[in-house]
């Protein structure tokens, strides 16, 4: 009797520890996938646009909706207060609080940090959107409204993937950074990250970014992107603006100047013509070259989606080297010209031209300052102006690497595998994340970028749309994420 009690009591800790089977998660998300959609419209319906300082209510009223859903969750959440911004107006604005959340503090676990945002960027029906913005319209598979990509649908698919995996057992412990202020420079955050990693930081293993796209329909992992330094070029003329009809052809215009300048810094095939630009550029490699070669990515796709009927590369590994692993030289405006409708025979005194330089590795901004900025003196001193120019470097964001072979690389390569049956392809970011760079040098833990964008969900821009595919399937890679990591 006592030897069929005891195989009956190693039967049922069997039971009991055996794993639950790895589609129970995925029924689970399935089952609630109407409830998901809901909780996004929900969502998108607060015009949570950090850039206005009259919905700044709203956005405050998305972050205490995000911190009841956690709550709800099990979590214990912290909202920080960051004190106040000076708005361009002049009015002095409170800034939202950011989230700080964690489910789980078991120090034999492994601790996974994500980090993303639910502010939004401004959308107006009259800009060209099809539907209202923020009312999330299901049409042909996709979840049209702001933020359903960018980064509402990436942040509830992550807190519903959680959701799932507790329905077990979380298997490590999760934090949360999840901020209000993102899509206008992320004000305060910096700061936040470094008074916090000694206390809510201090036991972090892994740090995951929800916010960012695949290269195609194919799931990809980012693990760099090119840094930003943005320069202002102002050129100063006469003390006032000037009719051309009375001072046409009698003074050096600034604005003529200001477009000498600007052709002066790219040819005509996106080459940078500043000296030594190139210098510190990181050699390529044919591990590398390989990797790019064997990326899922169709040129002609992209030439449909942008109207782009001929780009400056003719192959996909061109094109990406170019948009990922070299620097780019883009204009971006010229300010204190006539831009109005109409006709105006000003000569403006003073304008200001825009420009930006994206960095890879291993350039350094301070140097990219000094380069451009010698480069600038010296062409203008060729053309004996008698006007002042000015060079100001106003953003200097490095570029970001990261080892694709950390062990959450490897968890999230797991996950594709197990979620969509396929390898995910391993990719870079051509814009900056300034957030994944500071965290790096601030906590000096392994930072990754596992985002369940589609490449043309037109962050952003109008008819933002996340497809429902991506958005449930995203989830369950969250969730599978997770269970990864802890095995890792």
């Amino acid at each position: 009797m006592l030897f069929v009690l005891s195989i009956l009591s190693w039967l049922m800790c069997q039971v009991v520890l055996s794993p639950v089977p790895q589609n129970g998660i995925f029924q689970y998300i399935n089952d609630h996938q109407d409830e998901y959609v809901q909780r996004l419209k929900d969502w998108v319906a607060v015009e949570s646009d950090s850039s206005d300082p009259e919905k700044r209510d709203l956005v405050n009223h998305m972050m205490q909706l995000t911190k009841d859903f956690i709550v709800k969750l099990g979590g214990k959440v912290e909202m920080v207060e960051l004190g106040e911004q000076e708005h361009p107006s002049g009015k002095k604005i409170i800034l939202p609080p950011v989230i700080l959340a964690e489910i789980g503090n078991d120090p034999n676990k492994p601790t996974v940090c994500f980090y993303g945002h639910v502010d939004v960027q401004s959308a107006k029906k009259e800009d060209g959107w099809l539907t209202e913005p923020y009312t999330v319209v299901e049409k042909d598979g996709n979840l049209y409204g702001r933020g359903t990509s960018d980064d509402k649908g990436q942040i509830l698919a992550l807190l519903h993937a959680v959701e799932a995996v507790n329905t077990i057992g979380i298997p490590v412990n999760v934090k949360f950074i999840i901020e209000g202020m993102e899509e206008v420079g992320s004000d305060g955050l910096d700061k936040l990250v470094e008074d916090k990693k000694d206390t809510f930081l201090s036991n972090v293993d892994y740090i995951v970014v929800t916010d960012t796209p695949w290269l195609s329909k194919k799931p990809g992992i980012t693990y760099g992107a090119r840094g930003n330094c943005y320069f202002i070029l102002e050129v100063q003329g006469a003390r006032r603006d000037l009719h051309s009809g009375g001072f046409g052809g009698t003074v050096y215009e600034a604005m003529s100047d200001l477009i000498y300048l600007l052709d002066t810094l790219v040819d005509v095939k996106g080459h940078i013509l500043i000296p030594g630009i190139y210098d510190a550029v990181a050699p390529l490699n044919e591990k590398e070259i390989k990797l790019y070669k064997e990326l899922e990515f169709n040129l002609k796709d992209l030439e449909a989606d942008t109207g782009i009927s001929k780009f400056l590369h003719d192959t996909k590994e061109e094109l990406l080297l170019y948009r990922w692993r070299y620097p780019s030289l883009s204009i971006h405006g010229i300010e204190g010209a006539f831009s109005g409708t109409g006709t105006k025979t000003v000569i403006p005194a003073k304008v200001i031209g825009k420009f930006s330089i994206r960095q890879v590795p291993n350039m350094n901004p301070s140097v990219v300052e000094k380069q451009v900025a010698d480069y600038l003196q010296s062409k203008f001193a060729e053309r004996k102006s008698p006007n002042k120019i000015n060079v100001t470097m106003v953003i200097g964001a490095k570029p970001w690497l990261a080892d694709m072979n950390e062990p959450q690389y490897l968890a999230a390569r797991k996950a594709v595998k197990r979620v969509f049956n396929t390898d995910a392809d391993m990719i870079r970011a051509g814009g900056t994340i300034p957030i994944a760079k500071n965290f790096e040098e601030v906590l000096g833990k392994s930072v990754m970028l596992l985002g369940i964008g589609g490449p043309d969900d037109a962050a952003h821009g109008q008819n933002e749309k996340i497809s429902k595919f991506n958005y449930i399937e995203g989830t369950k890679l969250y969730a599978a994420f997770l269970q990864e990591l802890a095995s890792i």
